[in-house]
């Protein structure tokens, strides 16, 4: 079965060829030239991912992005201009999975969409067999993807979910950002590459602090991240 996904570029040359290499590939691809097209087609139908461009006529792709969010976890990776850290680290804070800069290779675009849907089938794909992890007031439910802080659902992106759940399986160990992003995100991590700090930050503003007021995720300058219980901080 072809997965149907929303492609959002008001370069309507660029958006064609895409749409070309993509069918090769094995999916269908709706196409929007305009933020408000692409919002009425992402609330109307019902899409394995969407590829927003951020500049774009009448609804830039923050604020698609950000309407969206209000009903919608479906996956989203934004299309940045070569070059703008503000773009990538304004989309990854408020909601998007990835993003990339554009002019990008159609190759490099694949993978990237499809490590984020791998992330997504997981989120998807219940197995009750896995064992929840609770520490402290935080308890993952690992086989209905869900994450609980004082038994009340935190919204969480499938990558976010993935990178808590990593964090969470080596409490009190320091995981490397290389092994975060390869476990997490499906790439090596780039020396440049912002997306992890971006959706730890957002894990932090979602979990909040622990019952003392300590972080929960603390960065290891150097390392990477490490997830602490109440007697580690």
């Amino acid at each position: 079965m072809m997965d149907r996904i929303l492609l959002a570029d008001d370069d309507v040359e660029l958006a064609e060829l895409l749409v070309e290499y993509l069918g090769t590939e094995g999916f269908i691809v709706d196409t929007a030239h305009d933020g408000e097209v692409a919002l009425e087609k992402a609330q109307t139908n019902q899409y394995k991912l969407i590829i927003l461009d951020v500049m774009m006529p009448k609804l830039n792709g923050f604020d698609v992005l950000r309407q969206l969010r209000l009903q919608s976890q479906v996956p989203v990776l934004m299309l940045t201009a070569r070059g703008d850290d503000v773009d990538s680290v304004v989309g990854l804070e408020i909601g998007a999975d990835d993003y990339l800069a554009k002019p990008c290779n159609p190759r490099v675009l694949i993978a990237h969409m499809r490590a984020i849907m791998r992330r997504a089938d997981q989120i998807h794909t219940k197995d009750n067999r896995l064992e929840n992890l609770q520490i402290d007031d935080i308890e993952i439910q690992r086989g209905a993807r869900v994450v609980l802080r004082e038994g009340k659902a935190v919204m969480m992106t499938s990558t976010e979910f993935s990178v808590l759940e990593i964090l969470m399986q080596q409490a009190g160990s320091v995981v490397t950002k290389e092994q975060l992003s390869e476990q997490a995100l499906g790439r090596k991590h780039g020396a440049y590459d912002r997306s992890l700090d971006m959706h730890i930050s957002n894990l932090r503003k979602k979990l909040g602090h622990d019952s003392q007021g300590a972080e929960r995720i603390k960065t290891v300058r150097g390392m990477g991240y490490q997830y602490l219980r109440s007697q580690d901080a």
